[in-house]
């Protein structure tokens, strides 16, 4: 009897704080980094295409929520008290989903085309998207990113591209490292988004 009611108490815990409790693992705060733009822009184009975001590819330790943090150049740790709302590739495909999303030069931008395949494609993979803890006891945020914009009728390679963005956190406490890769997030989104648009012959400073 002793058994069964502790099941039962486990089972009626709150959704996550019961799959910890179950996987004896630490509850962590949930946080989400936001896309630069968020209101819709004209760009006096017309809708020239589909665009869909693949997947982003990521080495293991970054296929994951846990918001990495590197002491130096080979050691690979996590915030013990903060993940990400979703693995770091699927954070990243959201945020340039919604940038792309927002000019008026697609006919539909998403994760997948609406039928057998769209016009473009984005290809990426993340090489870095972690903080880098300096000496001073605080930390830099470093992202990068490889990425392909690719013409899916005959899959030839329209433009490459490698961008970079970083941000300083005055110490590695979760309060002080969100902020930074949000603004390191915002940075690196907006250079990707205007690649793709110049890409496809859009200046993306003159949308409005």
């Amino acid at each position: 009897m002793r058994l069964i009611a502790a099941f039962v108490l486990t089972m009626t815990l709150p959704g996550c704080a019961a799959l910890s409790a179950l996987q004896g693992e630490p509850e962590r705060d949930v946080f989400e980094l936001r896309p630069p733009i968020t209101q819709p822009l004209k760009c006096g184009r017309g809708r020239l295409a589909e665009l869909v975001i693949e997947p982003p590819k990521a080495r293991g330790t970054l296929d994951t929520d846990r918001i990495m943090i590197r002491p130096n150049d080979l050691q690979t740790q996590y915030l013990p008290d903060a993940r990400w709302g979703d693995t770091v590739p699927t954070t990243l495909q959201t945020l340039l989903v919604r940038s792309f999303s927002v000019y008026d030069v697609f006919t539909h931008v998403g994760r997948a085309p609406l039928g057998a395949a769209g016009d473009y494609a984005i290809i990426s993979e993340v090489n870095d998207f972690n903080a880098e803890v300096a000496e001073d006891g605080g930390a830099t945020v470093k992202l990068s990113v490889d990425a392909q914009m690719v013409r899916e009728m005959n899959a030839s390679v329209v433009s490459r591209g490698r961008f970079e963005a970083t941000a300083s956190a005055a110490s590695t406490r979760t309060a002080d490292l969100i902020p930074a890769f949000d603004a390191a997030g915002q940075d690196l989104v907006t250079q990707m988004t205007s690649w793709g648009l110049g890409a496809m012959g859009v200046t993306a400073t003159r949308c409005r």
